[in-house]
């Protein structure tokens, strides 16, 4: 009789945390409803720059590692693969449909240490900066304009993968951003 008690309230206080953990769930599903994960899948992805197997961790609005966004597709850790191609990366992540990130919608990739719950190493992880293709529609403020720019990080298993992932993406996206000069410009330079 002593320890029913006790049980009791332990057994209230878990269940009184776990509808808290799902009604904030709930919440923050609705809150990133209108946003969508990557960009349309092409026809063909093109040459294959670099892979790797990873674990995803999270995305996460840009600057903010520790607010985990609930975009479909984003939303929970799993294994995944990357493949850089020359137009762009695919994430593929197990039981989830493969979400394309072209190269034009990268804005950065580095190294990062913390994100949502997981510490590790110094740069340990892989941060894969990028632009959502889509965002909130109404009540648009600051806040939701900065939400489309979010971060990705990963936790890649092999660290050789991870040098050539890097490096591939780092080339990507300067070859994306890199202004093209005019064919006439061009054409003068040659003779």
């Amino acid at each position: 009789m002593d320890r029913t008690i006790p049980a009791i309230i332990t057994g209230l206080v878990l269940l009184g945390v776990l509808i808290l953990m799902w009604r904030s769930w709930r919440r923050r599903s609705r809150r990133d409803a209108a946003l969508t994960a990557g960009y349309p899948m092409p026809e063909t992805a093109g040459v294959t720059l670099a892979g790797a197997e990873a674990y995803y961790v999270a995305t996460t609005p840009r600057d903010a590692p520790l607010e985990r966004l609930a975009v479909p597709g984003l939303g929970f850790r799993a294994r995944a693969a990357l493949t850089v191609t020359e137009i762009g990366v695919i994430l593929d992540l197990d039981g989830n449909q493969p979400v394309f990130v072209p190269a034009s919608a990268i804005d950065a990739v580095g190294a990062a240490q913390v994100a949502i719950d997981r510490v590790v190493e110094t740069d340990g992880l892989v941060r894969l900066g990028w632009r959502l293709a889509s965002g909130p529609t109404s009540g648009t403020t600051a806040t939701d304009d900065d939400r489309r720019a979010v971060d990705s990080f990963f936790r890649i298993i092999d660290p050789h993968d991870r040098t050539r992932l890097v490096d591939s993406i780092r080339t990507l996206t300067a070859s994306a951003t890199r202004p093209t000069e005019p064919a006439a410009h061009q054409d003068e330079s040659e003779a």
